[in-house]
């Protein structure tokens, strides 16, 4: 991504930042109440009591009045530190051994010294011991020797790749989704990434060994700057089986082939399948209120009232069935959020299922992860507004409540005869409101309502609650897509509160292959399935506590209203600034850098098929890769210019697919991340002199490393150690002489250097697998230079270290001292150890042209 409307975006989200609640101004008067004006008082923790907390929850019963205490005083322990190992990493059998063998033991006995803290230990449910729980805060990870080697082992291996920081309720939606390698997956709200991480692993995992996996995960978020942060998160994976875009999620576009001619031979390799993107699993895990995070953001106590949920509560349900829209028939979609709040969760689903008919179930789940503590979805509860509680929408027209829908209730009815006596907010009032004064009359009482009780099978929901097992709150429930969803009818059946009069203008459609033709306004277009009821009034949703959105909507915008089908966004960076006049030329924007365009998307880098034959037949020819490596169509650049393309990408079967989808379609997905780098272009003086100028990423070699024939050599243990500690290394001056005139005989450019089994000699060739460890190096004329990170040294270091430590004499036989006096000089080829550092760093700029 680039232009300058990337940086309008982030001006504007400085200007609109929310206060810092962790960085307090000494001035602050909560810091010294009797004297606001003090600079010299201490921090004070922040507060944990919210009466309107207490009284909402209590009234709703999401837990009995037994166990309320145990339930609040959890609520008010910090959250246990949770981690997850990376399946499939390399290191992963080390890393949960020395978790298993190592820090467990060491750290049960720190935990007995210091009283009654808790050691280390893997999550019950999560499967295969993947999954591990800390309690140990940082500051007792800082303690002493033990603990602080524990924590630099963490900070170490989560740089890397190897170990994901997660919350551990976090980790549970992606393992009710049943996720297959050959399935595509759509993960709505993705950012921070943590669950989109998950779920990649999950189908690399699964697949076979050495090959890439079939499905793919397309990750989107509606921030352009939390996109960023996803694309950073997920790039530790090294996967070429992603997509990163950035919508709406209510309006994700209907990617979906235009007509094209039969003569055509792209459509004549078309498949009815592949016409169309839908997806085997929706992962939906929507914007909250956020209050099951108490334990890890104590700045919500201060801030939350009973409307928070309100406000989100027609957004989720849109997001919701967006998601559905998206899912093919006999799919799974996880509905999920770390709010505890019914509004926010049973309610949503009641409201789905609904609209939906018989076309979605609830699946009970009940029989997996037998071992993870949930309570049942409830079936009644209340909604609460300006201090006032309301049992059912005839509620809502007796004391002429603005805002609230009779989806919000348990029986979702609407009460149509009574609507008149609603007056509507004329300023789009927002209704997240209970923080303004709340009335002491009798309409706050519950004792007179008569409550509603839903006839749905909301049991088969999931609460997590803290208490149980020591976590944060969540709530999950899985659907299942059992048939198209139902076609938008006329006059909507259920409808919600008062309708615009622009209903009337939607007519009965049919579905035709998941795809509807609808006429609206006199128009015909194209639409995806939607449910057979619209929102018409959607009051201003207001912002989750991370800032994750803040957004009206109106019922209008969940019908596709583009002439491809895609809604204009106008929460989208670019969309608001877009210029009427398209015949500007993109080079008036700015000097420094033309603007970007991806398809309709302005200030988007593109994405494009790289096929410049001449490039990619030196690559073939330099490294020797075999021609059974799938290049044809799976290379992707981000630049226009072909002469001058920095970076190349390589995606999968699978991505590849839904790239030529998507380039037919009009390039309806605005794309900020796709493919594993897997080339880079050698910018030095000795790059431009070598006989190929792009040299293999490290992301991208464990893809290519089985195909090489050249350029690549086998080292002994001792000699790839070194490499690592100290970087460049003379010809001459490895400890195998051969292995060194092995080196000087290669091409000038980049190679690889693997390591070698014990017992193997330098003719063995080896072949690679996902054990096979190995570095891209640049070989220079008088020396060798590793082309890696100093923290992914540091790592194959260590591994390579306690390798080395159970085989006999190996270590004796080695004179670092005598090694460490050469390599104080440079080489011949005048790259110093900090050159080559500053190369090695190169490797891992972020994804982006």
């Amino acid at each position: 991504m680039g232009g300058r409307r990337g940086s309008r975006t982030q001006r504007k989200h400085f200007k609109e930042s929310r206060e810092n609640v962790w960085k307090r101004r000494r001035t602050d008067s909560s810091t010294d109440p009797q004297n606001p004006n003090s600079d010299n008082q201490a921090w004070q923790p922040f507060a944990t009591q919210n009466p309107s907390f207490d009284e909402y929850y209590k009234e709703q019963r999401i837990v009995s009045p037994e166990e309320w205490d145990a339930f609040n005083e959890m609520l008010r322990k910090p959250l246990p530190a949770a981690f997850r190992i990376n399946s499939t990493s390399q290191f992963c059998e080390d890393i949960r051994s020395q978790l298993e063998n190592d820090f467990m033991k060491s750290l049960q006995s720190e935990a007995a010294e210091g009283g009654d803290l808790e050691p280390i230990k893997p999550l019950p449910w999560y499967p295969d011991n993947l999954a591990w729980q800390s309690n140990f805060s940082r500051m007792q990870l800082r303690k002493n020797q033990t603990l602080e080697r524990f924590h630099e082992f963490l900070k170490l291996e989560t740089e890397i790749g190897n170990i994901s920081r997660q919350e551990a309720v976090s980790m549970v939606p992606p393992l009710f989704l049943d996720v297959h390698p050959d399935q595509f997956v759509l993960d709505m709200c993705a950012a921070p990434g943590s669950k989109t991480f998950q779920l990649l692993e999950i189908i690399h995992h699964s697949a076979k060994g050495g090959s890439l996996p079939d499905g793919m995960v397309l990750a989107n978020d509606l921030d352009v700057q939390r996109c960023n942060l996803l694309i950073h998160q997920t790039k530790r994976m090294c996967t070429a089986n992603l997509i990163v875009t950035n919508h709406e999620a209510q309006h994700f576009p209907g990617c979906r082939s235009k007509n094209i001619s039969n003569g055509s031979e792209v459509m004549n390799n078309l498949d009815q399948g592949t016409t169309q993107l839908l997806f085997d699993r929706v992962l939906c895990d929507v914007p909250c209120s956020g209050d099951g995070t108490l334990r890890k953001a104590p700045d919500i106590w201060r801030k939350w009232n009973g409307g928070m949920g309100n406000g989100l509560h027609c957004l989720q349900i849109q997001i919701a069935m967006r998601g559905l829209s998206l899912l093919k028939v006999g799919g799974r979609m996880v509905y999920s959020t770390c709010s505890m709040n019914p509004v926010e969760n049973e309610a949503v689903v009641a409201e789905i299922l609904r609209r939906c008919g018989g076309s979605v179930e609830l699946l009970d789940v009940s029989d997996e992860l037998p071992q993870l503590i949930r309570r049942p979805g409830l079936t009644k509860w209340k909604v609460r507004d300006k201090g006032v509680w309301l049992a059912s929408y005839k509620d809502v027209i007796k004391f002429s409540r603005n805002g609230i829908v009779p989806s919000m209730f348990p029986s979702g009815k609407n009460f149509v005869g009574l609507t008149d006596n609603n007056p509507k907010s004329e300023n789009g009032e927002n209704v997240n409101s209970e923080d303004r004064a709340q009335p002491d009359d009798p309409a706050s009482s519950t004792d007179n309502l008569e409550e509603e009780v839903s006839d749905l099978p909301l049991g088969r929901c999931m609460r997590i609650m803290p208490h149980d097992q020591n976590t944060g709150a969540f709530f999950i429930a899985v659907l299942h897509k059992v048939s198209h969803l139902p076609a938008i009818q006329d006059k909507s059946v259920s409808s919600q509160g008062n309708l615009s009069a622009k209903k009337d203008e939607l007519h009965s459609t049919a579905e035709i292959n998941g795809l509807e033709s609808s006429s609206v306004g006199g128009t015909d277009e194209k639409i995806l399935e939607v449910a057979p009821e619209a929102d018409k009034e959607i009051s201003e949703v207001t912002s989750e506590p991370d800032g994750k959105i803040s957004v009206a909507s109106s019922m209008a915008d969940l019908v596709d209203g583009g002439p491809d089908g895609v809604v204009p966004e106008t929460n989208s960076f670019e969309a608001a600034e877009a210029p009427a006049d398209k015949k500007i030329d993109s080079v008036k924007v700015g000097e420094k850098r033309k603007l970007q365009i991806q398809g309709k998307w302005r200030g988007v880098d593109p994405v494009l098929f790289f096929n410049e034959e001449a490039t990619i037949n030196s690559i073939k020819t330099f490294y020797g890769i075999d021609d059974s490596f799938p290049f044809n169509g799976h290379l992707v650049t981000r630049n226009n210019d072909t002469n001058h393309v920095k970076r190349i990408y390589y995606v999968s079967k699978s991505v590849k697919d839904v790239l030529e989808l998507n380039f037919r379609g009009g390039q309806q997905l605005k794309i900020t991340s796709v493919g594993l780098k897997l080339f880079e272009r050698q910018s030095s003086r000795e790059g431009t002199s070598a006989p190929c100028s792009f040299r293999i990423s490290s992301e991208g070699l464990p893809v290519i490393l089985p195909y090489i024939t050249k350029q690549i050599l086998y080292a002994s243990q001792a000699d790839f150690k070194h490499l690592l500690q100290y970087k460049t290394i003379k010809f001459a001056d490895f400890v195998d002489a051969e292995f060194g005139q092995q080196v000087a005989n290669l091409m000038l450019g980049c190679c690889v250097i693997v390591l070698r089994e014990g017992g193997k000699s330098l003719s063995d060739h080896i072949k690679a697998d996902a054990a096979t460890i190995a570095i891209g190096c640049w070989k220079g004329r008088a020396s060798l230079s590793v082309m890696v990170t100093a923290i992914d040294c540091q790592e194959l270091l260590e591994r390579l270290s306690a390798l080395m430590e159970t085989k006999e004499g190996t270590s004796a036989q080695e004179n670092p001292g005598e090694l460490d006096e050469k390599q104080n000089m440079s080489g011949e080829n005048g790259t110093s150890m900090e050159e080559g550092s500053v190369e090695a760093e190169q490797i891992h700029d972020m994804n982006a042209a």
